[in-house]
């Protein structure tokens, strides 16, 4: 038979998270304040506990993760390495194509990996609650099954669009204990101000992100949780590249490219980072970043001094951005409609040591079903933009005749986004590349990185 996955044994789950700001040709710059001056640890205390804190700060190349959470882990984890005979076989390439499978998860996706840690920090330093936003929905089914798991209440403010675009998303959350609200809302100021502003309002991450921030600040016994952006987040996500690097060890087999979601940066970061150190030492290996046309952060984005939110309540990061006043249109990958990118995958990206590419939504959904067909595993939407870019890389290799080896961070199933592909199906769906102008204008006053 041929070797379909690569499996590893629990006490293969890392021990300790890799931060790639130790292996940066540039070091990340701190946050700052509106005064433009860094901002201090104290500063992030109002939302944050102290050890998410100095993660959020640290240089060190290993942080160690903690028993409880991968134990916590251990439920999911290590998550399969496939080899895609199928579908090089559908293309008809002669690239190797390999795809780590994060829909494994009672989520769904990849985003516990960091909630389950976010989640045992806030009971660790006495939290009682959390807020926090979601697009998709992913991120939010991830905080409500860790608060579950580890005691906490969870208050979630899910994009409007995807509210109504993902109604079983919000039953997931809700079966876990958590409460779902469409943002924006009547709950907190900035939704307040935007619906004022316009009462049928879309939502967007960032709105949402300014709606979670408001009311952690507001409440002592909550804290906020992100759900990528951030570089503790995308440093919890780096359980993923670890153990793909020992699946690859047993495929006897190194990829040539990765390629990963890009909206916030956690699920690219994941993949991609544990990399970054073997291509500092001489290893070619290309990581991709894929995005949408219609939410271009990092290919037509500028880098820049922006707010992680709308309502310009976080610390202004150097990222590359469309401008916190970007509202994106309602496209069926809501984790990736977001106007900012992680500071960390920004950085790199500037130095050139990782690449971006975006794809058409209806591109992707071709690409989803073309894997569904084959692989027989239904990517959520987010994921048919990896799946897009790979398909095209091996179909380059299929007239130039390389035998390349691709590795696809699958990071998510696609099971609660069907009415998604029902549109697509009916051809209901179209592609929209943003516009120059409106990027222009959201961008008009934000002060340029170096």
């Amino acid at each position: 038979m041929q070797r379909t996955k690569y499996l590893l044994e629990e006490d293969a789950i890392p021990t300790h998270w890799y931060n790639v700001a130790a292996d940066m040709p540039t070091p990340p710059e701190p946050p700052r304040g509106p005064d433009g001056n860094p901002v201090s640890p104290d500063a992030l205390a109002a939302i944050f506990p102290e050890a998410i804190i100095e993660q959020e700060m640290a240089t060190e190349r290993w942080i160690p993760i903690p028993e409880p959470v991968r134990q916590g882990l251990a439920l999911w984890r290590p998550s399969p390495l496939y080899r895609a005979h199928r579908l090089e076989a559908a293309l008809g390439t002669p690239a190797r194509i390999y795809y780590k499978y994060e829909g494994v998860s009672p989520a769904g996706s990849h985003k516990p990996n960091s909630a389950l840690a976010q989640a045992y920090y806030n009971q660790q330093a006495g939290i009682r609650r959390l807020a926090t936003e979601t697009g998709a929905g992913q991120w939010g089914s991830s905080l409500a099954l860790a608060g579950e798991m580890f005691g906490l209440e969870v208050d979630v403010y899910m994009v409007a669009i995807s509210y109504e675009q993902k109604p079983f998303r919000r039953s997931m959350m809700e079966t876990w204990g958590a409460s779902v609200v469409p943002s924006p809302s009547n709950r907190t100021q900035a939704g307040r101000d935007a619906l004022a502003a316009d009462p049928d309002n879309p939502g967007s991450l960032g709105l949402a992100i300014s709606e979670a921030v408001e009311d952690a600040a507001g409440r002592a016994d909550t804290s906020y949780a992100l759900g990528s952006v951030l570089n503790h987040v995308v440093l919890h996500q780096t359980v993923i590249g670890q153990e793909a690097k020992q699946q690859f060890e047993l495929a006897g087999d190194y990829p040539d490219a990765i390629f990963a979601p890009c909206g916030g940066g956690s699920n690219f970061g994941g993949a991609a980072f544990p990399f970054v150190a073997d291509k500092a030492a001489g290893k070619e290996v290309r990581l991709v970043a894929v995005e949408p046309d219609s939410c271009p952060t990092l290919t037509r984005g500028h880098y820049a001094w922006d707010y992680g939110d709308s309502a310009g309540l976080t610390p202004m990061m150097a990222m590359y951005t469309l401008g916190h006043d970007f509202m994106p249109p309602g496209i069926h990958a809501g984790g990736l409609r977001y106007h900012g990118d992680s500071p960390l995958v920004s950085r790199l990206h500037r130095d050139g040591i990782i690449e971006a590419v975006a794809v058409p939504q209806l591109g992707t959904f071709e690409a989803g079903v073309t894997f569904a067909r084959s692989e027989g595993i239904i990517p959520a939407p987010e994921s048919c933009h990896a799946i897009r870019a790979a398909i095209d890389e091996a179909e380059a290799c299929t007239a130039s005749g390389e035998e390349k080896t691709l590795f696809i961070n699958l990071s998510g199933h696609g099971h609660f986004d069907m009415t998604s592909y029902d549109r697509y199906f009916r051809g209901e769906l179209e592609d929209y590349a943003y516009p120059e102008a409106a990027i222009h204008r959201a961008l008009e006053g934000l002060d340029r990185a170096e």
